[in-house]
């Protein structure tokens, strides 16, 4: 069977393929093309690196369309149906002979050579030879491959040009406006043994159906649309004998169907059908509303933002026992989760099972290390335990870490089909690996979890287990593959004079930081948990002596920029004639993140800072800070000073101290700090907490409760629970802080004299109309722009922001400013005519060129 997919994913070994009616396929890397696989045998054979023989991910990227042909469909023991594909040019235009070869066949090649004046494609014909002079291949390069040649195995669409000696020789070209404009006719002689997906040809309509819509189209042929590949904006404006514009999906061998779809994004080959952002699938959607039921099939429903998504029957309910069809009448809504996205069908795949809504874990995204979980023993190998967390997700537990000691035989201990507790040690979402621990000390263990070497801190105490013990001492590994050095001398306050007979690989141990350089990813450690580190730094320089003088929490400070560094600033307070020395976080510069940034971006050496606040002084240590909010709750007395102030119902304005996958610890200024739990962080729903917060940020929290036993503050950050009465008010209040901070970056950019480019980024406000002239245009739909008035920037915009427009690199527009990002020196701009409509409206009621109300004076 032929179909028309689109890849989803590349990995080393395989392409993964979005097919309609929300399946999934997997092209193997050695079902590319014969050079292709030629390269990866020679490679094999030679056993070294081959300079022609490029990586999957470097030949495809997620939104290609492609041609495929099913070499296997099977199901496994679960249900799942696996199936395997070919995008080989010798099985996709199998039919095709040279003879059938006429100008102005659409067909996909894939680069066998590159020759003196072109390149030879391969395009499945046997005794044919394709040629693709370089002219016509221009355009591609430099849109597409960015200005690199193409490479042998990378696949693209072409247009036969000419044809010569009856097949033999045919003369292709892949310029892109071509290929987006090729149509199927009947002078190409398709016949139904080698039409291939992908085409585009005029139908006629002849039935229109609640399924679907029966068309005709290059004379004879007949074909099918289901409802889910109807354009959804005339899915009620078909009616026969209309004359559409449609794209071939996929063709039956021995069926004879021939199914197409009506949706815009495939009516010109070589362009990407919509994708959802990854942030979207996994998001519970609170009311989804049933657009239309098909009770063999499921139901089309309307999410929360206006797209539509597709619950297949299984997915409507918990069983077929408990399934009520009245309930999925139109217009009913319904509690779903986004379960996967179909790029082909331009739908979201939703559930509405309970258990699919409420999982813990949907996608190896949802994971974070040290994370405890149940899990199910699907299989016992000499590398470890295969252990099953969730639907479609498993893990690996290493041998060592089957239990606290090494087991010989653990299948005497574990049984197929068993539950067990695991911990998260590593879980990599990009390669979809999960390794897991079954030590019971680390599984039940209470101390800190530590997965990078920034939380490393000087005395954290935490679990580690033993990967290595020789006579310099014990290298201990944690999560996330961080590991550390215990040295002879701190593996006891008594001598050891052999380590190896003391400590065993596997071994959980409880240890203590020493010291930790993050950049070069090394870690001392100690068994000896009585110790005290000594702070970093203090041995090679002691305080100045005028540094002991004290200063109070909210104490208001004049201070002078001394050096830069990369996680803020240092600087001498000047009421002391300079001579105290205090640091200034990037992170307290602003309590807006994207101004904390720019300010530090813009600030430099000399500049002075007036106004600034003590928030802590530790003798040698002082921190300011910068934050509005901040320094106007602690000079209202809007704070407290201990625990024992702090009462349930309390709003107080705070900073992200931290931000963990279980929720987010946030700190008052005097030092008192509270946990904001997962659940209570966002009105929405939270998959990852680093979504939500960054460290550094203001936040205003709401007290939940108090435990003074154990002195912990349970925190709300929701903003349905945390705005007063009059939130309208706080929202102008803070556009305002924030609009007079960017002024302030304005200003602060126009007085650098050494930077024309700064100046210029200063005048383009959003909602300046540009004049622009076409540079590239991208894959992705996206494009690039120059111009006088923007030399040295780079101006972009996306998709969505071209308005439908079918632009060409050379050509001039105009566009309208809609953000400015000064650290990258980035425009983004829109040439959408509903916009510049309204500019041309807002100039001519003002009667100049201002910029409008509607948008900010200036962006970050």
């Amino acid at each position: 069977m032929l179909l028309l997919g689109c890849i989803k994913e590349v990995t080393d070994f395989e392409l993964v393929i979005s097919l309609p009616n929300g399946l999934t396929g997997f092209v193997p890397v050695t079902q590319i093309s014969n050079a292709y696989s030629e390269l990866l045998s020679k490679q094999v054979a030679q056993g070294e690196l081959l300079e022609d023989l490029k990586s999957l991910s470097d030949l495809y990227s997620p939104g290609m369309l492609v041609r495929c042909v099913v070499t296997s469909a099977e199901e496994s023991d679960n249900g799942r149906r696996s199936i395997k594909l070919s995008i080989n040019p010798k099985n996709v235009n199998k039919g095709l002979n040279a003879s059938a070869l006429t100008s102005g066949m659409l067909l996909s090649g894939f680069v066998s050579s590159a020759e003196d004046h072109g390149y030879l494609l391969d395009i499945g014909v046997s005794g044919t030879h394709a040629f693709l002079p370089y002219e016509k291949v221009q355009n591609y390069i430099k849109t597409v491959n960015r200005g690199s040649g193409l490479k042998i195995g990378q696949s693209l669409n072409c247009v036969i040009e000419e044809v010569k000696n009856e097949g033999r020789v045919v003369r292709l070209s892949a310029d892109r406006s071509k290929v987006a404009a090729s149509i199927a006719t009947e002078q190409q002689n398709w016949t139904l043994s080698n039409l291939l997906p992908g085409l585009v040809v005029k139908a006629q309509v002849q039935k229109v159906s609640p399924l679907g819509i029966s068309l005709t189209f290059l004379s004879y042929f007949t074909g099918i649309v289901d409802f889910m590949h109807v354009d959804p904006e005339k899915s009620t404006n078909y009616s026969p004998n209309q004359v559409v514009k449609a794209c071939i999906l996929s063709v039956h061998p021995t069926s004879k169907v021939v199914r197409l779809t009506l949706r815009q994004a495939f009516l010109h080959p070589g362009r990407s059908p919509n994708q959802l952002s990854n942030d979207r699938i996994g998001a519970v959607v609170e009311e989804s509303t049933v657009k239309a039921f098909y009770k063999q099939f499921g139901a089309v429903f309307e999410l929360d933002d206006g797209t539509l998504a597709f619950a297949r029957l299984k997915h409507l309910s918990k069983n077929r026992k408990s399934f009520k069809p009245a309930a999925f009448k139109t217009g009913c809504k319904h509690k779903s989760r986004i379960i996967d996205y179909s790029l082909m069908d331009e739908m979201c795949i939703v559930s509405l099972k309970y258990q699919i809504i409420e999982a813990r874990f949907l996608l190896h995204r949802d994971i974070h290390t040290g994370d405890v979980m149940r899990g199910k023993v699907l299989s016992l190998k000499p590398i470890g335990m295969q252990v099953k967390v969730a639907d479609g997700i498993k893990g690996l537990v290493p041998s060592m870490h089957l239990a606290d000691v090494i087991l010989k035989q653990p299948e005497k201990k574990y049984n197929i089909g068993d539950e067990v507790r695991c911990r998260v040690l590593e879980c990599n979402p990009a390669e979809k690996k999960l390794f897991l621990t079954l030590k019971k000390t680390l599984v039940q263990s209470k101390l800190p979890i530590l997965s990078s070497y920034e939380d490393a801190e000087p005395g954290l105490i935490t679990h580690g287990f033993v990967v290595c013990a020789r006579e310099f001492g014990c290298i201990v590994k944690f999560y996330n593959d961080v590991k550390g050095l215990v040295p002879k001398n701190e593996l006891s306050s008594e001598p050891i004079s052999c380590p190896d007979k003391v400590f065993h690989e596997g071994q959980v141990v409880k240890v203590m930081v020493l010291k930790c350089e993050p950049q070069q990813e090394r870690l001392l450690l100690s068994f000896r948990l009585s110790s005290r580190p000594v702070p970093e730094g203090r041995s090679e320089c002691t305080p100045k002596k005028n540094q002991q003088v004290k200063y109070q929490i909210g104490e208001m400070v004049d201070v002078k920029i001394l050096k830069k560094n990369e996680n803020g600033l240092e600087v001498s307070i000047l009421e002391d004639r300079g001579d105290v020395i205090a640091s200034l976080p990037t992170v307290y510069l602003s309590d807006f993140v994207a101004n904390s940034k720019l300010l530090w971006h813009c600030l430099q050496e000399g500049d002075v800072l007036p106004r600034v606040m003590c928030l802590s002084d530790k003798g040698d240590h002082i921190i300011l800070c910068r934050k509005s909010a901040v320094i106007s709750a602690v000079q209202e007395e809007q704070v407290v000073r201990s625990f024992s102030e702090i009462q349930p119902g309390m709003q107080l304005i705070g900073y992200v101290r931290k931000v963990m996958p279980f929720g987010v610890f946030v700190e008052f200024p005097f030092g008192v700090t509270g946990l904001a739990p997962k659940v209570s962080m966002s009105d929405k729903f939270v998959t990852d907490t680093k979504d939500h917060f960054e460290v550094g940020q203001t936040v205003i929290a709401k007290v939940m409760s108090t435990d003074k036993e154990k002195q912990r503050v349970l925190l709300n950050l929701k903003v349905s629970e945390c705005s007063s009465g009059d939130s309208a008010a706080e929202s102008f209040s803070l556009l305002n802080q924030y609009f007079k901070e960017m002024v302030d970056i304005r200003n602060l950019l126009r007085r650098r004299e050494q930077s024309g480019l700064a100046r210029l980024l200063c005048e383009l406000v959003p909602g300046k109309e540009l004049q622009l002239v076409v540079q590239d245009v991208k894959e992705d739909g996206s494009a690039l722009f120059s111009g006088s008035c923007v030399r040295g920037l780079t101006v972009t915009a996306t998709h969505y922001h071209l308005g439908g427009k079918n632009i060409v690199p050379g050509e001039k527009t105009k566009g309208l400013v809609l953000h400015v990002d000064v650290i990258t020196s980035k425009v983004y701009v829109s040439l959408r005519e509903d916009l510049l409509k309204k500019r041309a409206k807002q100039v001519g009621v003002h009667g100049s060129q201002r910029t409008p109300s509607t948008l900010p004076s200036c962006s970050t």
